[in-house]
C-alpha cells in the first residue's frame, strides 16, 4: 500500500483508471500484493502449509452457521462451505462490514451530496472473487485443488487451467487438479441413437477456443462469454464478471489466471448453443504483462480471440504468436483506431472473416449470434484438438510448472499404472490378480449363511453338520492360502504403505485408472447389450453379457476386498506358520486408508456379505490410531437404487462417494469425517462415520429369490448401525415405495426390540415448489397411514403384534420427519448447473441431522463399541429370525454394568436394613431392662411402623437410581430400556421381601422378649432372695464374734443357700409343643389345595417326617406315565427333575434352619411361617415342572418335621438355659465368693470391674461384632469382579471348574447347581480371607464399641448419683441402643457389690482396656472358619442367592439363567451346553445327544416334553412352550467350544453315571483345546477382564 500512496501523492491517480494504477502496483510488488491479500485472509500460514481436505470436510461451527461472512478472513471459509456444497452462491463473495461500509453515508450527514453520489460505491476495499479462488487453490493442497475443481465444474464455474504464482511470476497447469472432473455429454451425431460419451475431461481430446484482452477493452470479455455459452431459455454466470457481486473489485493476485469451462451439447438441436464440444479458456489481465500464458493458449487452441480497444499499428506480441486469431474491437470505443487495426491485420494475414467489431446498431443478441458463428467456424476450420493431458508437454516447454510433476505424484502414478497397465480383460485379470474374492469367497459367504441359518441340515445331526461345515470352510481357507500374494496386489501393499501424501495419490490414481477401465469395457459391453435387445430371441447372450456387465466392474475396493481375503486366509494358518505374521500389518494400513478419507468397503458388494474379522481388526486398529478421541456418530442413507443417495451425502458432507455412470453403488460403504473441537461437545464425538449403500429394489438383484432378503439384510444392518438413518422416498412409484417402507418400517422395528434407537428421516427428492411442506401434508399423511401399514405387517412377521403403528416403533412426526428436496439439476444436463435449491435445502437436511445427532439421548459409540455392535448386528442377520437371534456384545456390556449398579443398589438397601433392623432387635432385646417402659407390643407397633417409613424412603431411593441411570448416555443405557421395568419391578419386590423379613425379625425379637420378661421377673426375685439370705448370714457370723476360717464360712454358706432354695416357690418352666404349633401352620398352609391335602397330612404324623432323606418316586398310573413320557421325550427325565426341585428347596430350608438354631435364641412361630413361604415361592417359580399334590404333601411334611424337630430341640435348650433355678445354681459359686468378700470386708472394686467387663460387656461386644462381621465380608466379596453380576459369578465357576479339571465337579455343577454355588461360595470366601484377614473389620467394630463403652461410663461419672446400681444402670442405659448385655450376668454382678464407686470406675477403665487388647489377639488368631460360625448374618447364604438369582434352568440343557434382578420376567443364560451333560439321549437310541439348543432354536428340528403333552413341535416354537425363556443362538460358532471339550472329555464318565451309550462326539470337539475352551468362555459372558 506504500507504493499506492506514493502513486497518488504524484497525482498519477488523476489520468489513471483504479485499474491501472493496481496494474502498476502489480508489477512493481506482486509479493506484497500476495503476501497482503493472504493476510487480509487469514490464509498466511495455509501458503506455506497447505490447506487439506481432511481439515476442510471437518464438520465445525460454521458448517451449521447461517450466519454471513463478517469480515475478510471469513470470506475464503464461506467461499469453501459452499463449494463443497455445490451451492452456485459460493462466489457471492462480500462481508457484512463491507456493505455496511458502502453504503453508510461517510459523512453522517443527512444533506443532499449529489457528488458524493456519483462518486458511487467503494470497490477498493471489496475483495474480488477471482483472488479469493486463486489464493484458495495457492493455499491448498493437491487433493483440495482437486476437489475444489470438481465442486467449481459441478457448479458449471469456470476452473483454473493455469493457476498465477505472485511469488515466482510462474504458473502452473492445473492438470492434477482437473483430472477427477468427468463429463458425459451427447454429441449430434449421437443424438438420433440416444448414446452418449462420458470421460475425464483432461482425456478429452477438444478443440480449445481462447478468449484474451490485449491493453483496455470496453467489452467485458467474461460476460460475453457466458451470454456466448447460454441458451436462450437460461443464462448461467460460468465465468466470473464485472457486472457481478464484488466483480468490479480490482484484481490484485489473479491476474494472469487462466480459465477453462466446456461447452457440451446434450444433442437436442434447439437446446444446444454448439453441435460438437469445445473447450472456452479465458485469459484474465492483459497478454502484454502476461505472454506466456498467451504462448500457451496459442499453441494449444484452434482459435485465440483478442478483445482489444486500442491497437499499436507495432504491435509485436500479436505477429510473435502464431495461429488461428481473431480479433474482437467495439466500435463505441472513441479509441478504437481503423489504421491502426487495418496494419495489423495485414500484418498477421487476417480477414474480414477474422475481425469482429460491435458496431453501435448491433445489439447484445446479435453481436453474440456473430461471436457464436465464428468460433463454430473456428472449430470446424481447425484440427487443432488437444487433451489437457498433451498440454502438459507445451507446458514444460515454456517452463509453466505442472502440479502433477510433484515426487510423490509421479511415484504414485508409476505404481499404480504397474497395477493397472496389465489390465486388458477385467474378468481375467480379476481371475489371475485377486483369485481369492472370487468364487472361493462366494462359497465361504454361503458356508457362513449355511452355519447360522441350517437350511440344508435335513434329518443330519446339528453338530454333525456344523462340524462338517467348518471343516469345508477349513479347505476353502487353505485353498485360498494356496495362491500366492499377485503381483498386483503386492503393488497394492507396498505402495499403500508408503508415507500419507503418497499412498493418497496412488488410490486416487488407482481409482481414476480403474474407472476409465471399466467404464471403457462397460461403453462396450452397453452397446452390445443395446443390439441385442433389438431381437426378443437373443435371451441367453442378453443374459450372458447382464451377468459380464455385473462382473466388470473393478475398483479400489476389490483389491482391499482380495486383502481382506489375504489377511482373513492368513488367520487360518497355524500360529508358528512364518507367512502368518507377516501380514498382520494389512488391517492397520487400512485403517491409514479410512482415516486418510478414502471410503471403505463395509459389505461386500458382490456376495453380500461383510469380511467380519477383517473389518473388525481394520476397526480395532482405526481405534488404535485415533485413540483416545474414539467416539464416533453415524449416519446411513436408504434408498431406491438411482434415487440420489450417494449424490446427497456427497452434496451433504463434501465427500467423495462414486457417482458416475454405470457406477451404481454395490454393498455399502464407509467413510471418516473428523468433528471439529469446537463441535466436539454439541456432538459429544470425534467423528462422524457415513455409510452410503447399495440401492435397495435393484434391478441385478430382482430377478434372484432372495433379492427382498437381501434388501432386508443391508437395511436392517445399515438402519442398527446408525444413530440418523435417511430414506429417500419416491412418492410416484408406489409400488417401490410400499416395498421401501416395508424394508425400512422392518429395519427399524428390529432395532426397537434389540434396544437400538435410531432416528429416522424421509427425503422426498425433486420436489420444488416452495409451497411443498404445505402442499403435501395430505401425502405426509398418506406416508404416515403406509408406515402404519407396514409396520403392521412386519409386526406380525415377527412376531411382534403389540406394535400398532410407527409411532411405536420410534419416535417419528410428519412434519419433521419429512424433508422435501428440489430436483439436482437447474435446467438440462450437461451445461445445466447445480439447482442453488437443493443444495440450500441438503444444507438444511444437514444441519437438522448434527441437531438430532446433538440432542440425542444415545450415547456415541467408541469405535470399538461400534465394531462389536456391527458383529453382533452381521451375525444376528444372518440368522432367519433376526430379533430373536440378536446377541452383541455392546447390549450384554450395558446389561452387565446395570447388573452390577443394581446389585451395588440392592446390596446398599440389605445392608442399610440389616444395620437398621440389628439395632431395633437390640432395643427390643433390652426392652424393660432398664427403665420401665409401655407395653412391648405397643413397642413392636412403633418400630414396625418405623420401618415402613425406612424401607418407602430406600425404595424410592433405589427407583430414583434407576431412573437417574437411564438418564446417562455414557452407559449405553438406552440399548437396555426394555429391562427397565424388569428392575423396576425387582425394586418393588426387593423392597416387599425386605419388609416381611424385618417384620418377621422384629415380630420374632418381641416374642423371644415378651417371654423373657417373666423370666426376668422370677430370676430378679430368686436373686434378692438370696441376697438377703445371705446379708443375714453375714450378720449372722460377724455377731458370732468367732474367727472363721474359709471351710467354715463355706459350711455356713452352703447351709443358707439349701434353706433359702427350699424356700423358694421354684416351678419348672412349661416346654412347647413345637410339632403342635408347626402342624397347625402346616395344615392352615394346605387348607386351600382341598380335602385330599388333609387326608394326606393326617395319614402320616409329623413326628415321624424328615427323619429319612426325602426320595421322590413316581407312584401310580399318572406318575408312571409322565416317566415313560420323559424317556421318549429325551428332553429330562421327570423323575429326577422333581428330585432335583425338592433337594434344592430342603437345601435352602435346612440352612435357615440352621441360621435360627445358631442363633440359640427360642421359637417363634414367624420362623415355621417363614419356611412354608419359601417352599410355595418355589414351588410357584417352578410350575414349568409338573407336580402334585401328593408331593407338596410329603415334601412339606419332610421339611416342617425336620425343621419341628429341630425347632423343638432349640427351644428345650433356650428353655433350660434360661430355667431360673439352673441360673440360680451357675451363680452359687460365685455368691459365695462375694459372701466371703464382704464378710472379710475385701475391696471389690477391681474385682467387679473385671467381672462387669468379662461378664456383661464382653460377651455383648462380641455378639455385636458377630452381628456385623458377615455383612463386612459381603462387602468385600462384592467388591472381586466375580461378585459383581450373575454372568461374572458364573464365567468364574466355570473357569475354576475348567482349572480343577474333575468330573465330579461338572457333575454336581450341573445337577446340584445350587448346593454346588453354595459350597464354591464358602470355599472362595475361606480362601479370600485366608490372605486377607477379616481383622479391619473387627478391630472397626470393637473400637466403636470401645468408644460407646468409655462414652458411658464417663457419662454415667457425670451423674449426680452416687448409688452403685444407678452408676451402672447409667452404662447399661447408654449403650442399650447398642449393646445386648445378659440381663442373668448382670443382675448377679449387682449383688453383694461393696466396691468403692470413686475407685470401681478407674478399674473399670482398666478392665475395658484389658479387655480390649484380649479381643484383638483373640480376633487376629482366630480362623475364618471359626469366624463363619458365630455370624448372625451369612456371607455364604447371602451371597449365593445373590448369584443364583432366580434360580431357573434351561429347559432343554440346564443352563442356569443369569437375569439380573431376581424378579425378572424373561430368563436366559449366557452359555448353553450339550444336551446330553443333562442325561439327555437320542430318540433312537439310547446314546448321549450332543446338540445345544442354542442351535437347534435356530433349526427346523422338533423336540417333545412334558409341556408339548407328547406332541412334537419345531423348537423355533419353543416361545410358545416357555414363553419366560429367550434361547439366543451362539454368538458365533465356538461360543460352545467350552461344553463341546468338557462333553468330549468326560463323554464316557457322563455314560457310565448315567448308564447310557456314550455319545458319538463330533471331529471338531475331539480338536478343541482347553485355550479354546477358556477364550470361548469368556467371549460368550463378555468378559473384559481375567
Amino acid at each position: 500500500m506504500e507504493m499506492l500512496n506514493m502513486v497518488k501523492e504524484q497525482g498519477m491517480l488523476l489520468k489513471l483508471c483504479w485499474k491501472c494504477a493496481l496494474k502498476i502496483l502489480f508489477s512493481i510488488s506482486t509479493e506484497t500484493s500476495l503476501e497482503l491479500l493472504l493476510e487480509d485472509l487469514c490464509l498466511g500460514q495455509y501458503y506455506r502449509e497447505k490447506l487439506s481436505l481432511s481439515k476442510i470436510l471437518e464438520i465445525d461451527e460454521k458448517a451449521v452457521s447461517d450466519e454471513p461472512a463478517k469480515c475478510k478472513s471469513d470470506l475464503p471459509w464461506f467461499s469453501l462451505k459452499k463449494l463443497m456444497m455445490v451451492n452456485l452462491t459460493a462466489r457471492n463473495l462480500k462481508c457484512t462490514s463491507m456493505s455496511k461500509q458502502n453504503f453508510n453515508d461517510k459523512s453522517g450527514s443527512t444533506d443532499l451530496d449529489i457528488g458524493n453520489l456519483l462518486d458511487g460505491l467503494n470497490t477498493v476495499d471489496m475483495l474480488n472473487p477471482l483472488d479469493i479462488i486463486t489464493a484458495l487453490f495457492l493455499c491448498s493442497d493437491g487433493f483440495l485443488q482437486q476437489e475444489l475443481a470438481l465442486k467449481m465444474s459441478t457448479c458449471q464455474f469456470s476452473v483454473p487451467l493455469l493457476l498465477p504464482n505472485c511469488d515466482t511470476n510462474q504458473c502452473t497447469l492445473m492438470l492434477w487438479a482437473m483430472r477427477d472432473i468427468v463429463k458425459k455429454y451427447r454429441p449430434q451425431s449421437l443424438s438420433e441413437s440416444k448414446g452418449f460419451i462420458e470421460d475425464r475431461i483432461v482425456f478429452s481430446e477438444l478443440p480449445m477456443i481462447s478468449f484474451v484482452r490485449l491493453g483496455e477493452c470496453s467489452l467485458s470479455k467474461s460476460e460475453i462469454l457466458n451470454k456466448l455459452l447460454s441458451n436462450s431459455q437460461q443464462y448461467h454466470d460460468t465465468f466470473v464478471h464485472h457486472n457481478m457481486e464484488c466483480g468490479d473489485s480490482p484484481r490484485r493476485i489473479s491476474n494472469g489466471l487462466t480459465e477453462i469451462t466446456w461447452y457440451l451439447p446434450c444433442g437436442n438441436k434447439n437446446i444446444d448453443v454448439f453441435s460438437e464440444p469445445v473447450a472456452i479458456a479465458n485469459l484474465r489481465g492483459d497478454i502484454a504483462s502476461f505472454d506466456t500464458q498467451y504462448s500457451f493458449l496459442c499453441q494449444t487452441s484452434a482459435a485465440v480471440f483478442v478483445f482489444f480497444d486500442h491497437l499499436d499499428s507495432e504491435c509485436s506480441l500479436l505477429n510473435s504468436h502464431r495461429g488461428q486469431i481473431f480479433l474482437v474491437g467495439n466500435n463505441d470505443s472513441k479509441r478504437l483506431n481503423s489504421e491502426a487495426l487495418n496494419k495489423v491485420a495485414k500484418e498477421l494475414g487476417l480477414t474480414n472473416n477474422n475481425i469482429i467489431i460491435r458496431t453501435k446498431k448491433q445489439n447484445n443478441a446479435d453481436f453474440i449470434q456473430l461471436l457464436r458463428e465464428k468460433v463454430i467456424d473456428a472449430v470446424e476450420n481447425s484440427n487443432t484438438k488437444m487433451s489437457i493431458e498433451q498440454m502438459a508437454d507445451i507446458a514444460h516447454k515454456l517452463g509453466i510448472l505442472v502440479d502433477e510433476d510433484s515426487p510423490e505424484c509421479q511415484k504414485a502414478k508409476k505404481n499404480a499404472e504397474e497395477v493397472t497397465g496389465e489390465i486388458q480383460d477385467i474378468l481375467k485379470y480379476k481371475e489371475n490378480q485377486l483369485p481369492l474374492q472370487g468364487e472361493i469367497w462366494k462359497e465361504l459367504t454361503c458356508l457362513e449363511t449355511e452355519e447360522y441359518r441350517l437350511q440344508h441340515i435335513g434329518s443330519t445331526n446339528v453338530e454333525d453338520y456344523k462340524s462338517r461345515l467348518r471343516l469345508q470352510k477349513h479347505e476353502l481357507r487353505k485353498k485360498q492360502n494356496s495362491y500366492d500374494m499377485s503381483t498386483a496386489m503386492k503393488y497394492i501393499t507396498n505402495a499403500i504403505s508408503c508415507p500419507r501424501t503418497e499412498r493418497s495419490y496412488f488410490l486416487k490414481w488407482m481409482r481414476m485408472n480403474l474407472n476409465k477401465v471399466s467404464r471403457i469395457k462397460l461403453s462396450k459391453l452397453k452397446e452390445k447389450y443395446k443390439e441385442k435387445c433389438k431381437n426378443s430371441e437373443n435371451n441367453e447372450e442378453i443374459k450372458e453379457i447382464d451377468r459380464q456387465i455385473s462382473n466388470s466392474s473393478l475398483g479400489t475396493e476389490h483389491f482391499f476386498r482380495e486383502m481382506g481375503q489375504i489377511y482373513e486366509a492368513s488367520l487360518s494358518l497355524p500360529k508358528t506358520d512364518p507367512e502368518r505374521p507377516q501380514l498382520q500389518h494389512l488391517p492397520k494400513l487400512c485403517a491409514e486408508v479410512l482415516l486418510d478419507g478414502f471410503p471403505l468397503e463395509l459389505v461386500d458388494g458382490d456376495a453380500s456379505h461383510i469380511p467380519l474379522r477383517w473389518v473388525s481388526d481394520v476397526l480395532s486398529q482405526l481405534s488404535d490410531l485415533v485413540s483416545p478421541n474414539r467416539k464416533i456418530r453415524v449416519v446411513t442413507v436408504l434408498g431406491v437404487q438411482g434415487t440420489g443417495k450417494s449424490t446427497l451425502l456427497n452434496t451433504m458432507f463434501g465427500v467423495q462417494f462414486a457417482v458416475s455412470s454405470g457406477r451404481c453403488t454395490r454393498g455399502a460403504f464407509m467413510l471418516l469425517i473428523k468433528i471439529n473441537e469446537d463441535m466436539k461437545k454439541v456432538l459429544n464425538c470425534d467423528f462422524m462415520l457415513i455409510i452410503d449403500t447399495e440401492g435397495l429394489k435393484s434391478p441385478e438383484l430382482a430377478q434372484l429369490d432372495n433379492s427382498y432378503e437381501h434388501d432386508n439384510e443391508l437395511a436392517t444392518l445399515v438402519v442398527g448401525l446408525s444413530d440418523v438413518t435417511i430414506v429417500n422416498v419416491a412418492m410416484e412409484n408406489s409400488t417401490d415405495m410400499k416395498d421401501i417402507l416395508q424394508i425400512v418400517v422392518h429395519a427399524f422395528l428390529r432395532m426397537k426390540e434389540v434396544g437400538k434407537k435410531s432416528k429416522c428421516l424421509f427425503v422426498h427428492q425433486n420436489v420444488s415448489d416452495v409451497s411443498a411442506h404445505d402442499n403435501n401434508s395430505r401425502d405426509r399423511k398418506l406416508l404416515l397411514e403406509q408406515l402404519n401399514e407396514m409396520t403392521q405387517a412386519a409386526a406380525k412377521m415377527e412376531k411382534k403384534e403389540e406394535n400398532k403403528s410407527f409411532t411405536d416403533v420410534m419416535e417419528y412426526s410428519p412434519d419433521t420427519g419429512n424433508w422435501y428436496i428440489p430436483g439436482l439439476w437447474n435446467g438440462n444436463p450437461p451445461m445445466a448447473p447445480v439447482n442453488a435449491g437443493y443444495s440450500e435445502a441438503v444444507y438444511e437436511l444437514k444441519k437438522h441431522i448434527i441437531q438430532l445427532l446433538g440432542n440425542t439421548e444415545s450415547s456415541a459409540y467408541d469405535i470399538l463399541d461400534f465394531k462389536d455392535w456391527m458383529i453382533s448386528m452381521w451375525n444376528a442377520v444372518k440368522h432367519e429370525n433376526f430379533i430373536f437371534s440378536f446377541r452383541n456384545s455392546l447390549v450384554a456390556d450395558a446389561y452387565m454394568r446395570l447388573c452390577t449398579e443394581f446389585n451395588k443398589w440392592e446390596w446398599e438397601f440389605k445392608r442399610e436394613m440389616y444395620t437398621w433392623v440389628t439395632s431395633a432387635e437390640t432395643s427390643i432385646s433390652n426392652f424393660g431392662k432398664v427403665a420401665v417402659e409401655t407395653d412391648i407390643r405397643e413397642f413392636l407397633t412403633c418400630w414396625k411402623s418405623a420401618a415402613s417409613t425406612v424401607l418407602s424412603t430406600w425404595e424410592a431411593k433405589l427407583q430414583k437410581n434407576l431412573t437417574e441411570y437411564f438418564k446417562k448416555t455414557e452407559s449405553h443405557a438406552d440399548l437396555i430400556e426394555r429391562y427397565r421395568e424388569e428392575f423396576s419391578n425387582s425394586a418393588k419386590s426387593l423392597r416387599k421381601e425386605i419388609e416381611r423379613s424385618v417384620n418377621n425379625q422384629l415380630t420374632a425379637a418381641a416374642e423371644i422378649r415378651q417371654g423373657m420378661v417373666e423370666l426376668d421377673k422370677i430370676k430378679e426375685n430368686y436373686t434378692k432372695e438370696i441376697e438377703k439370705a445371705v446379708c443375714a448370714l453375714i450378720d449372722e457370723c460377724r455377731e458370732k464374734n468367732v474367727q472363721m476360717d474359709e471351710t467354715d464360712l463355706d459350711k455356713e454358706f452352703d447351709k443358707m443357700w439349701n434353706e433359702t432354695v427350699k424356700k423358694l416357690s421354684v416351678s419348672k418352666q412349661n416346654t412347647t409343643n413345637v410339632f403342635t404349633s408347626v402342624t397347625t401352620f402346616l395344615r392352615i398352609n394346605l387348607s386351600h389345595r382341598g380335602s385330599h391335602a388333609c387326608e394326606l397330612l393326617n395319614q402320616k404324623s409329623l413326628d415321624n417326617c424328615g427323619e429319612q432323606p426325602f426320595k421322590y418316586t413316581a407312584e401310580g398310573y399318572i406318575n408312571r406315565f409322565k416317566h415313560k413320557l420323559s424317556k421318549i421325550f429325551s428332553v429330562q427325565d421327570h423323575i429326577m427333575a422333581i428330585q432335583k426341585l425338592s433337594e434344592d428347596i430342603i437345601f435352602v430350608c435346612t440352612h435357615f434352619v440352621s441360621e435360627k438354631v445358631k442363633r440359640k435364641l427360642n421359637y417363634s412361630d414367624t420362623y415355621i411361617e417363614e419356611i412354608l413361604r419359601l417352599i410355595d415361592e418355589t414351588l410357584q417359580n417352578n410350575q414349568d415342572i409338573k407336580t402334585d399334590i401328593e408331593f407338596e404333601v410329603s415334601l412339606k411334611q419332610h421339611i416342617c418335621g425336620f425343621a419341628a424337630r429341630e425347632f423343638q430341640k432349640m427351644h428345650e435348650d433356650f428353655i433350660q438355659t434360661n430355667d431360673p433355678y439352673r441360673c440360680l445354681e451357675k451363680n452359687k459359686e460365685k455368691f459365695c465368693d462375694d459372701f466371703k468378700d464382704v464378710f472379710h470386708k475385701r475391696d471389690q472394686c477391681q474385682k467387679k470391674a473385671e467381672e462387669f467387663t468379662n461378664k456383661c460387656l464382653k460377651p455383648a461386644v462380641e455378639d455385636f461384632i458377630n452381628r456385623f462381621l458377615g455383612q463386612d465380608i459381603i462387602d468385600e466379596m462384592l467388591r472381586c469382579k466375580e461378585f459383581e453380576t450373575r454372568m461374572s459369578f458364573q464365567y468364574s465357576v466355570l473357569l475354576d471348574l475348567l482349572s480343577q479339571d474333575d468330573f465330579q465337579n461338572y457333575f454336581d455343577y450341573i445337577w446340584s447347581f445350587d448346593i454346588g454355588v453354595f459350597k464354591m461360595i464358602g470355599n472362595q470366601i475361606v480362601k479370600h480371607f485366608s490372605s486377607a484377614s477379616t481383622f479391619k473389620y473387627e478391630d472397626k467394630h470393637l473400637q466403636s464399641c470401645i468408644t460407646s463403652i468409655q462414652q458411658a461410663i464417663k457419662k454415667a461419672k457425670t451423674g449426680k448419683t452416687n448409688d452403685f446400681k444407678a452408676f451402672i444402670e447409667d452404662i447399661c442405659k447408654a449403650l442399650g441402643k447398642k449393646l445386648v448385655i445378659s440381663q442373668d450376668a448382670l443382675g448377679a454382678f449387682m449383688i453383694l457389690n461393696n466396691a468403692d464407686l470413686g475407685q470401681f470406675d478407674e478399674f473399670l477403665t482398666m478392665s475395658v482396656q484389658d479387655m480390649t487388647k484380649n479381643l484383638t489377639e483373640t480376633l487376629k488368631k482366630t480362623c475364618i472358619e471359626a469366624k463363619l460360625q458365630h455370624l448372625h448374618m451369612s456371607p455364604q447364604l447371602e451371597l449365593s442367592s445373590k448369584m443364583i438369582g432366580c434360580g431357573k434352568q434351561c429347559p432343554f440343557c440346564k443352563a442356569s439363567c443369569v437375569a439380573g434382578g431376581k424378579y425378572h420376567t424373561e430368563h436366559f443364560a449366557s452359555l448353553h451346553q450339550p444336551q446330553g451333560l443333562s442325561k439327555c439321549t437320542w430318540n433312537t437310541t439310547t446314546k448321549l445327544a450332543t446338540d445345544i439348543c442354542s442351535s437347534l432354536v435356530t433349526t427346523k428340528k422338533y423336540f417333545n416334553c412334558n409341556a408339548t403333552k407328547g406332541k412334537y413341535q419345531p423348537y423355533k416354537n419353543y416361545k410358545k412352550f416357555f414363553p419366560n425363556w429367550k434361547i439366543t443362538p451362539d454368538v458365533s460358532p465356538e461360543a460352545s467350544d467350552y461344553w463341546k471339550y468338557v462333553m468330549a472329555k468326560y463323554n464316557n464318565e457322563f455314560a457310565k453315571l448315567y448308564v447310557v451309550q456314550p455319545a458319538d462326539i463330533p471331529t471338531g470337539w475331539i480338536e478343541i483345546t482347553k485355550q479354546q475352551a477358556k477364550e470361548s468362555l469368556k467371549h460368550s459372558f463378555n468378559i473384559k477382564w481375567g
